[in-house]
């Protein structure tokens, strides 16, 4: 019997802060995500959410960031004007964040790794929202 890889979606606060501290939990994080048991899974509105704050604060890393993003081997989700919306996503107050969580379960994804606390106050149950520490900490 085989186990099925769980997907795992990690957020742009991971993502820039694994890039800005290879030896954080973050990073640690990140790297335990995109390796089996684990499939990671990213949607194009983090991708430009990372894009925006590079050009806006580090200009003179944004190649590096390509670089890293392209290392990454995921799923990329994107979604549609047709995509419905999900009917908790009002618990995430900042609404710039709510396509986020509904490219997250468009792509059927087990866990959601982040740091903003919209997201880990929102009481959310699928997918798991989890802190980097917890998901480094959560056995398969």
């Amino acid at each position: 019997m085989s186990l099925a890889a769980r997907r795992v979606m990690f957020d742009t606060t991971i993502i820039i802060s694994a890039f800005l501290n290879p030896q954080g939990n973050p990073y640690i994080a990140l790297i335990k995500g995109a390796q089996f048991p684990y499939s990671l899974v990213l949607c194009d509105q983090i991708f430009d959410e990372i894009r925006r704050i590079f050009n806006r604060k580090f200009p003179a890393q944004i190649l590096n960031m390509e670089k890293f993003l392209a290392r990454l081997c995921c799923d990329m989700v994107t979604l549609t004007a047709e995509d419905e919306i999900y009917l908790d996503e009002d618990r995430i107050r900042d609404v710039t964040d709510r396509p986020i969580l509904r490219a997250a379960i468009k792509a059927g994804v087990d866990i959601f790794v982040t740091g903003d606390k919209d997201f880990l106050e929102s009481e959310i149950l699928l997918p798991m929202i989890l802190k980097a520490t917890q998901f480094i900490q959560l056995e398969y």
